[in-house]
Order: structure tokens, then sequence, then C-alpha cells
């Protein structure tokens, strides 16, 4: 009988692989041929024309994520230190409670959020409003990972530094979270790579801009949001373009989450 289970759940291990690898295969196969110079340098040609980049896309999506790490990091980060080492049972139980919700909304009503909470206001779409709705997203996933790698630190831990003198928060600053770094870090890469690949919120916030986008306050191109434009368009260079942009936007999440695993796993020099 353990053997039958044995193949039988390597079957389906073996299949869930092959089915990735299929996506993965397909995406960079159709996708990376059509990579190029050009691609990661200029601006997108003129509608109907071939050729042309997305370059502006691949620079409003940093820029997007610059302004979702600025705004969801720190909260997700310090919510995370708060209900680990101060949250009380019901005030605890809310918080989280309130975040598993809030990480469960879909993302298109984060982006109408964000649209009637900012768009409607300043009545023009703008990258800061883009940033804030990935930014929204960001902080459930950033606080409850937190929150688990920071409980996973030894009570011993602050047993020792309390004993020895140090105040709560001395405790917190200087023994637990150095000692749950890499978790936290960690953390921070996933919830990048979770809010990335996300269009719809930006279509409702950022919008798109097929030119440069200069400062925070105008519509500014996403990858996201560029290859959906492009894959229901009629042109074909538009779909092959589509292509390439996906396979960009596949290498960033993988990049961060190789990155997370190999700190999570190996861990890096901290300076004291």
């Amino acid at each position: 009988m353990s053997v039958v289970m044995l193949s039988l759940t390597g079957l389906c291990a073996l299949l869930i692989i092959s089915i990735l690898f299929f996506i993965l295969g397909y995406l960079v196969w159709n996708g990376g041929k059509s990579l190029s110079w050009d691609f990661f340098t200029r601006l997108p040609a003129p509608v109907g024309e071939a050729g042309g980049g997305m370059a502006n896309a691949i620079v409003g999506t940093l820029k997007l994520l610059l302004i979702a790490s600025l705004m969801g990091i720190p909260i997700g980060v310090i919510g995370g230190i708060y209900l680990s080492e101060y949250g009380g049972r019901v005030f605890g139980f809310i918080v989280r409670y309130t975040t598993d919700l809030l990480n469960g909304v879909p993302s298109i009503v984060v982006g109408i959020f964000a649209y009637s909470l900012i768009v409607l206001h300043t009545k023009h779409f703008s990258t800061l409003a883009g940033g804030f709705a990935l930014g929204v997203m960001m902080i459930p996933i950033t606080l409850r990972s937190t929150e688990d790698f920071l409980l996973a630190v030894p009570r011993t831990l602050r047993e020792g530094a309390m004993a020895l003198g140090a105040s709560k928060w001395k405790t917190i600053t200087s023994v637990v979270i150095p000692a749950a770094y890499r978790g936290i870090l960690t953390a921070v890469l996933l919830a990048l790579a979770r809010v990335s690949g996300e269009t719809a919120p930006l279509l409702f916030t950022a919008f798109s801009n097929r030119y440069w986008s200069p400062g925070w306050n105008q519509p500014t191109a996403s990858l996201p949001v560029m290859i959906y434009t492009y894959a229901i368009a009629p042109y074909e260079d538009w779909h092959r373009q589509a292509w390439a942009a996906g396979v960009v936007l596949l290498g960033l999440v993988l990049a961060a989450n190789i990155i997370a695993r190999t700190v999570l796993s190996r861990g890096i020099a901290v300076p004291r």
C-alpha cells in the first residue's frame, strides 16, 4: 500500500511540475525570440507600425513598485512587530482577521478603492495612485509573514535579553528583529513578486502611457497593462511584444523568488 501511495504522490508531483515547465517553456519560446536591445531601450512605436519597445513600461513598473514598497513595507513590518510582540487577544484577533480579509479582496476591488480615493479627487490617473493600490495589496502579505517569522524566534532569546536589563523595545530591535531579518526580507521580496504582475488595479489608477512619464503625478505605463493591451490588439507585432514583456515580467518575479529563497536558506551578513 505504501508503494502505491508513494507512486501516486510522485506521479501527481511530476504532473504539477510538468505543467509548470510547459507554461514556462511556452512563454520563453514565444517571448524569448522577440527580446532585443530595442525592446529595453525604445518607446512603443506608433499604432500600426512595427518595432519599438517597452522602455517606458519597464521604468513605470519600477516606479510603481518603489511607491508600493515605501507604503506597504513599513506598515506591514511595523504591524507584524506589533502583533507578535504587543497584540492582545481581542485586538490582535481583529487585526489578523481584518488583514486576512484584505489579503483575500480581489485586486480589482482594491483598484476601485484607489480610484475613488485618489483618481476621482485629483481628476486624473497617476503613478502615485497606482503605487498606492499596489501598496495596499502588499500590506497584508508583509504583515502576516513578518508576524509569523517573529513568532518563530525562540522565547528564550527575549527572556535572556530582558534578564540582562534590556527594555522591551530594546529587546525587539536588538535581538528579535536581527534574529528574524532573513524571514522579514523574504516576506518583503515575496510581496513585491506578488504585486508586480497585477493588472486590474493599475487599469483604474496608473492607466497607461505610450511615452515617458516624468514625475509621479501623471499616467504611466507598466508591463502588466502593456501585456494586456498588446495581447488583445489586432496587430501581430504587438502580440510578439506582449510575449516578450511576459518573459521580462516572469524573469522579475522568478528573480525575486530565487533571491528570497536564497536569503532564507543561507542568510546574508548583517553589519553591526
